[in-house]
């Protein structure tokens, strides 16, 4: 492959996805889109590259950034970012909201689904806390195949054995031929819409807590830092958001600061003085 060559796939990765990809990931173009190159019946990637260059290609460009996804998740991933939410975030936000309030809980970057689904097992695990408070689940992503393994709920053995608990699989899931399948209650709670990170996230609405984990890690840092301060327009001022444990918003963004001691999560810079703000007595 070329050096032209490279250089238009890594522009549309950018343009397309945010990902930059630097002169040793050439392995990843060969393997990741070897079999888009043998269904178009290219000789090659310079072949490739000669399409996208030519107008009127953006179905095909929009394929080559999907293809070059890393579309790595499984359930409960490092497990402590969940357990902080069971054990301070939802409490704390449940108390801080009024009956009728929402709570909105936002998966970015949600995969084949097992990060949002985990949230609502933790969800509905916490009831007993929660009462009756009504709760939003989004989860998106910008690449459709695996937003339709997500929607579907269906998981393979392999998948279902990377970090879900047996209790869970025993309660919230089924035996299906080969597969498991999600009990409708817990996948009714999770909606999954194709979005963009570099969009315009303003249509999603306001959250309380943003998991955007393992994600900037494929940005440069001015996509870094602009993915950042687009979620936190989206944060409700007490929100949190969770990022993956190399992750950092440190010389990027001065718009959050860590909460508490948990390495990875983060609230608005100045959320706790709003919190501590006394109301004004009214009369």
């Amino acid at each position: 492959m070329t050096p032209q060559s490279f250089a238009v796939f890594a522009g549309v990765l950018m343009a397309g996805s945010g990902l930059a990809l630097g002169p040793d990931k050439t392995y990843l173009l060969e393997t990741r889109l070897a079999s888009l190159v043998k269904r178009e019946n290219l000789p090659g990637l310079d072949a490739l590259a000669a399409r996208l260059r030519a107008p009127g290609e953006g179905a095909l460009a929009r394929e080559v950034v999907e293809a070059m996804a890393t579309n790595e998740s499984f359930f409960f991933r490092d497990n402590k970012p969940f357990a902080h939410v069971r054990a301070h975030a939802l409490p704390r936000l449940h108390a801080a909201r009024p009956p009728g309030a929402r709570l909105r809980l936002w998966s970015a970057a949600a995969s084949t689904g097992q990060e949002a689904y985990s949230l609502a097992m933790l969800v509905a695990e916490s009831r007993a806390l929660l009462g009756n408070r009504q709760f939003e689940i989004l989860g998106t992503d910008f690449a459709r195949a695996p937003l339709r393994r997500a929607r579907a709920g269906r998981y393979t053995q392999f998948e279902i054995q990377r970090g879900l608990p047996m209790q869970m699989l025993a309660q919230y899931f089924g035996k299906d031929g080969p597969e498991w399948q999600i009990a409708e209650p817990i996948r009714g709670m999770v909606d999954f819409r194709e979005w963009n990170l570099l969009a315009d996230l303003r249509p999603l609405g306001q959250f309380d807590i943003v998991f955007c984990r393992n994600v900037l890690i494929y940005f440069d840092q001015p996509t870094k830092a602009r993915v950042l301060e687009a979620i936190a327009r989206q944060l409700a001022p007490d929100g949190l958001l969770y990022l993956g444990g190399a992750e950092s918003v440190l010389g990027m963004s001065g718009r959050f600061v860590p909460a508490g001691s948990e390495w990875g999560v983060y609230e608005l810079a100045g959320a706790q003085a709003e919190v501590r703000r006394p109301v004004a007595a009214c009369g």
